[in-house]
Order: C-alpha cells, then structure tokens, then sequence
C-alpha cells in the first residue's frame, strides 16, 4: 500500500470497468445470416397483414388503398421489431443466431429507442428505393441491383466502427452482442 501525503488529493481511479466482462459482438456474417431468416419469418407476418387488410378493406384496387397497404406494413413490420426489441431483446432469428440487442444501461431497450432504430435500419434499403425513384427504375433486375448495392454498402459501415457495429445500432445508441451457447444438462 502506497502512502499519501497529509492534504495531496490523489485522482479518483477508474474502475467502471474493471470487473465488467467484455461482451463480444456477433460477425457480420452471423448477422447478415439472422437477416436471411428474419426476412422469412417476416414474410410470413406479413402474408397475414396483407391478407387482414385487404379483408377489412374488401380488396379494394384504388390507388388510396395501395398506398395504405405499404404504410399499414410498414407499421406492422416496426411493431413486430418494436415488440420484440423491447420485451427480450431479440426477435426469433435472433434468438436462433444467439443475438441480443442491448443499449448499455439499460436492463431493457426503451420504446423511443427502439422505435428510433428501427427508422434508422430502413438505412438498409430506403437509400437504394430513392434512387429506383429518382432513377425511374421499375424493372425487378435494376431494383434488386440498386438494392444490393445499398444492402452491401450499409453492411460495410460495420468494418468502419471500432466494435463492429452497423451505422444505426451506433447511431441509435444500441448494440448487437452475442450471446453464449446454452450449457447442456
């Protein structure tokens, strides 16, 4: 044990993270592999929303409608992240690919968090449909390129970050940690 002097201060140290393990964060594969799966998982949630609007909507063909169908699963798709994100952590894909979504100090993801991820993983797409827009790209091929370039490009932002995080985990204060295998009995 190292003596002071009577009235010298010594700084305050650090000791926030001494004993906090470090979590590891999933590869980008791994999570480029649980988008694989969430996408049919989604698909799937999504058939019976269409199938409920145009139900309810007497599958009517007018322009309104259509529209009000992609703002309807556009509002399904967030409240099935939403939900997820903020009672566990992690969707079913997730789950299977041993993912959690966290935001450090937090025992749960917020809903104002989780709502404003999910705007900002529309990064993954939403850049690439404004430029089929812009660009008057209607054919399926064009808008599966224009798509898979954005979808390549966001997945780069991951290598930029220094803990591997995509650009709207950083941007939205969250992160992708993942979990450890389940101990056999």
């Amino acid at each position: 044990m190292q003596a002071t002097e009577p009235g010298v201060d010594t700084p305050p140290i650090d000791t926030a993270h001494v004993n906090t393990p470090k979590v590891a964060t999933p590869s980008v594969k791994r999570r480029v592999l649980a988008m694989v799966y969430e996408a049919f998982l989604l698909t799937a949630a999504e058939m019976l929303a269409v199938l409920a609007y145009l139900l309810l909507t007497g599958n009517r063909q007018e322009p309104v409608y259509q529209h009000g169908l992609k703002a309807f699963l556009f509002l399904v798709t967030a409240a099935y992240f939403i939900h997820f994100w903020t009672d566990s952590g992690h969707t079913l894909a997730m789950k299977t690919w041993r993912m959690k979504l966290i935001q450090p100090g937090h025992a749960r993801l917020p809903f104002r968090t989780a709502a404003i991820r999910y705007l900002l993983a529309w990064g993954w797409f939403a850049p690439a449909l404004l430029v089929c827009a812009v660009f008057g790209l209607h054919a399926k091929g064009e808008i599966a390129i224009a798509l898979a370039i954005g979808v390549v490009a966001w997945a780069l932002t991951a290598f930029l970050d220094k803990d591997r995080q995509f650009l709207h985990d950083r941007l939205a204060g969250t992160r992708l940690v993942l979990l450890p295998k389940a101990q056999r009995a």
